[in-house]
């Protein structure tokens, strides 16, 4: 049991966003093919260093260019890597994802009859006592920074943002645990896009005080992937706002600078955070 490990909780939450656990519904394929569970995690092109980071961490996992889509593919599929990775989240897991998870356990549990991975219920301690958020963020956050430049109201905002599927393709609700994490951001949840055929949930910070409860829990759990990099900017501006001087007009100029080259501008990419990677050995 691995899951007390710091790597296994950021692990389960990234899973959890940007991951899928694949169990295969009959042993083989109709052309006779052996069929074999997977857990695959994604990553955006610019965070293949972190991808490359965790694969050598797992020692187990093959790395593959997205075709199509700006993405990269970590797929575990081997016994070893499976029985590692399950025996790291298990107990972790704090969406939904967990349902999949047991599948998987159920499929360990029937070809291996000399192991019995016990099925862990949901992770409910604070959300503040381990890294699942830190993961979870790396996948789906979105720190922002707005700028309204027009002479009479010059306005800055600093805020972060998480959007989800309100239902998941296996028709479960997302809604308990975004609560969760918008209650510990002092926010609440949004039904958004609702119009649409995949209507969706946002959590976004709404106070200086619930964007302070994200910067202490990310000091003590940091990102590792681009973005840490944009959040080492969002504090930038998020500083002014803390010193209570914050002059919208005066400041504007360097907020737009550094604004500018976030997110989808970042051009220029420094890796030296991820010699603090959580180490598996």
């Amino acid at each position: 049991d691995l899951s007390d490990l710091k790597i296994s909780s950021y692990l389960a939450g990234l899973i959890e966003g940007d991951g899928t656990i694949i169990v295969p519904n009959t042993e083989r394929s109709a052309k006779g093919k052996i069929n074999y569970p997977s857990i695959q995690i994604v990553f955006h092109l610019k965070d293949l260093p972190l991808a490359l980071m965790i694969q050598k961490e797992l020692k187990n996992g093959s790395l593959s260019r997205k075709k199509g889509v700006n993405a990269y593919i970590l797929t575990i599929n081997n016994f070893e890597g499976l029985l590692l990775l399950t025996s790291l989240i298990n107990g972790n897991m704090r969406t939904p994802k967990i349902y999949a998870l047991n599948n998987l356990i159920d499929w360990l549990n029937s070809k291996f009859k000399e192991i019995n991975i016990p099925t862990k219920l949901l992770n409910n301690s604070s959300l503040n006592s381990n890294a699942w958020l830190s993961g979870f963020i790396e996948a789906d956050g979105h720190f922002s920074v707005r700028t309204t430049t027009t002479s009479k109201y010059s306005r800055v905002e600093c805020k972060f943002e998480l959007t989800q599927r309100q239902i998941d393709h296996n028709g479960r609700n997302n809604l308990d645990f975004l609560e969760i994490i918008a209650n510990f951001l002092l926010s609440s949840v949004k039904a958004i896009r609702v119009d649409k055929p995949k209507p969706e949930y946002r959590v976004r910070t709404t106070s200086l005080n619930g964007n302070l409860v994200l910067e202490n829990y990310l000091n003590t759990f940091p990102l590792f992937g681009s973005k840490y990099l944009d959040y080492k900017d969002w504090i930038k501006v998020l500083d002014y706002f803390k010193l209570g001087t914050f002059k919208h007009k005066v400041n504007m100029e360097e907020v737009i600078s550094i604004k500018s080259n976030m997110n989808d501008g970042r051009t220029v990419f420094t890796w030296d955070h991820l010699n603090k990677f959580y180490n598996l050995d």
